[in-house]
């Protein structure tokens, strides 16, 4: 028997803010019952496990060992970038290649990182000839 992922844990200082911007990036809503000062918050995204956010005292203070690779749904990877700054999110990093492939690493207000990586339209506009790797 194998395990499954029940939920994606962030610690943070502010569960319901960090809860709200992550709820604008999946475009679902936070869960009814939570509320601001809350010790957690958490959010089902469609088709995704629960991401759960929990009020630890510490800050971030390295780099995150763990984070998410974004994938847009119904736009390109540019687009879902512009629109993620434009929720809130800060620029970290951009790895973005010439040919197309490559990511844009952001983070969120509390400081974690995470990746945008290009649609699963734009992988296949862009795929390699049989036989060749597919790129990010």
């Amino acid at each position: 028997m194998s395990a499954r992922i029940h939920n994606i844990a962030v610690d943070c200082h502010d569960t319901y803010a960090l809860a709200g911007f992550w709820a604008e990036v999946f475009e679902c809503p936070r869960q009814p019952e939570d509320l601001p000062g809350d010790p957690e918050a958490s959010l089902l995204p469609p088709g995704g496990p629960m991401v759960l956010f929990l009020a630890v005292p510490e800050g971030k203070t390295i780099k995150n060992r763990l984070h998410l690779d974004l994938s847009p749904t119904d736009r390109t990877r540019d687009e879902e970038v512009a629109r993620l700054l434009g929720i809130g999110a800060t620029h970290v990093a951009d790895h973005r290649r010439p040919d197309g492939s490559g990511w844009v690493v952001l983070a969120d207000p509390e400081g974690n990182e995470f990746c945008v990586v290009r649609s699963e339209a734009e992988r296949a506009a862009s795929a390699p000839p049989a036989g060749a790797a597919p790129s990010a």
